[in-house]
């Protein structure tokens, strides 16, 4: 298998075969074997009958169905898992996404890049609500995690197998797939791709979504940063913290046995022993750290997901 191209579906029924019928029209000069993986997260609109329907029609469509909805992550997360082309592409089911760019991206792909991320040049979507807080995100992103990227939320991408297999995903990490392969040193480039507006459905992203996306940055900050030594994470503030509580607490003792002034009544004193409890607090969770994150999601294989149903996957 050349290319797997992964799809999670949620409640998109009116989308799913004009998407089909895209996709082979897209991959139709591909001179290689390519299969659609479709994972529906848990829809209730009928959208598992649809995908049935195109696997019996054409056999390169595979389809998995969630118990119920465990987000994008988690679906594009089995499909790794599941995927078998040499190159993995991922993208949206509404439509918004053009599957006449996927023979671009993997030109990129053969000119030797490990990940190659579409950017919505062009996007077609409501400004203040859309727009502006993706400009506003992407910047962030890119400040954050030093992965430069013009659109993180273009979920039409293209990966090698063997950076795919080597990403564990959970929370809203799909977004952040660029900044935790970076780890792995791959080559990764940007391409501007078609972006056009839903015809049918409805958008599953809210205001919301931001703090989410917030709190997973941070996340992913300190995956890139300090994964391998959370202690420096936790120690420095602790240092800093200890040290200034341990400077005051000297000079109160100054005073008191030297000078001969009172410090029983005094908030600084508070203030001393306080930082010199918050110190020690950040270095203890460092040094948890260090026993826990290299075994909480790898080592003991927590899952994200559980699978109903598998069609056409051994």
């Amino acid at each position: 298998m050349d290319v797997s191209v992964i799809i999670p579906v949620f409640n998109e029924r009116e989308n799913l075969e004009r998407l089909h019928d895209e996709i082979k029209a897209g991959l139709e000069g591909l001179s290689g074997e390519y299969e659609v993986l479709f994972v529906d997260d848990g829809s209730h609109d009928g959208s598992v009958d649809v995908l049935l329907r195109l696997r019996d029609s054409d056999p390169r469509v595979k389809v998995i169905s969630f118990r119920k909805n465990f987000g994008q992550t988690a679906a594009i997360s089995a499909g790794f898992d599941h995927a078998r082309g040499e190159v993995v592409v991922t993208m949206d089911a509404d439509l918004q996404n053009d599957p006449a760019d996927i023979p671009m991206l993997l030109d990129k792909i053969n000119e030797g890049y490990d990940l190659v991320s579409g950017w919505r040049y062009d996007r077609k979507d409501k400004w203040l609500s859309r727009r502006l807080p993706s400009v506003l995100a992407n910047r962030l992103i890119s400040w954050a995690t030093d992965v430069k990227l013009n659109d993180y939320g273009c979920t039409l991408k293209a990966i090698r197998k063997e950076v795919v297999k080597n990403i564990t995903l959970y929370g809203e990490l799909h977004r952040f797939i660029p900044a935790v392969a970076s780890w792995m040193g791959v080559r990764i480039a940007e391409v501007k791709v078609n972006h056009r507006p839903r015809v049918a459905g409805e958008s599953k992203y809210g205001i919301s979504r931001v703090f989410r996306v917030l709190l997973d940055l941070i996340t992913v900050k300190f995956l890139l940063s300090y994964a391998g030594r959370p202690i420096q994470f936790f120690g420095v503030p602790g240092l800093i913290c200890g040290s200034l509580g341990t400077l005051l607490a000297l000079y109160l003792t100054f005073q008191r046995l030297v000078l001969g002034i009172p410090i029983g009544d005094r908030p600084l004193l508070l203030l001393a022993v306080l930082l010199i409890i918050v110190g020690i607090q950040f270095i203890v969770f460092g040094l948890l750290g260090e026993l826990q994150i290299r075994t909480y999601h790898e080592s003991l294989n927590k899952p994200i997901y559980f699978i109903k149903e598998k069609y056409g996957i051994d």
